[in-house]
């Protein structure tokens, strides 16, 4: 599975589990392998597929680890983007661009395989195909702050 599936299959798992008390984060994500197939009709009138959980036991496991370690950082994340986002806190985001904010963020601070420029540009990614028409910019521009000057 590529990272960016991986990547996006997170931010799912993410955005459910805010749904749900902290102690129900193990249960509820181990709930989302089960999810259905879902699909849905493009534009064009073709049937795409939107949503498939077909991973084998390691990249479950790597998901499931990952999602746990996000989640505890969650109050640590929540507090630097409120300081980054000047007028918007995060109990005022979107729950959707709050979840790409915070798996960016993460992925910027504790995941050295991942260069800071490319989990800003898949964050913005997700958001284009997530988020409203107005996400991909505010997520762009709060996600710029933390990026490090070459």
């Amino acid at each position: 599975m590529t990272r960016r599936d991986m990547r996006e299959h997170c931010f799912k798992m993410l955005f459910a589990l805010d749904f749900y008390p902290a102690e129900e984060t193990a249960s509820q994500a181990e709930t989302y392998f089960d999810s259905p197939e879902e699909d849905d009709t493009a534009q064009d009138g073709t049937v795409e597929v939107i949503h498939r959980v077909e991973m084998d036991g390691q990249d479950r496991q790597f998901l499931l680890d990952r999602v746990e370690h996000m989640a505890a950082k969650i109050p640590e994340l929540d507090g630097e983007l409120d300081e980054a986002a000047y007028g918007w806190k995060t109990r005022r985001m979107g729950r959707v661009e709050l979840t790409i904010l915070r798996q960016a963020l993460y992925e910027m601070k504790y995941d050295s395989e991942v260069p800071e420029k490319v989990a800003v540009n898949e964050a913005v990614n997700l958001a284009k195909k997530y988020g409203g028409k107005d996400s991909p910019a505010f997520i762009n521009g709060v996600l710029a702050k933390f990026v490090k000057a070459e």
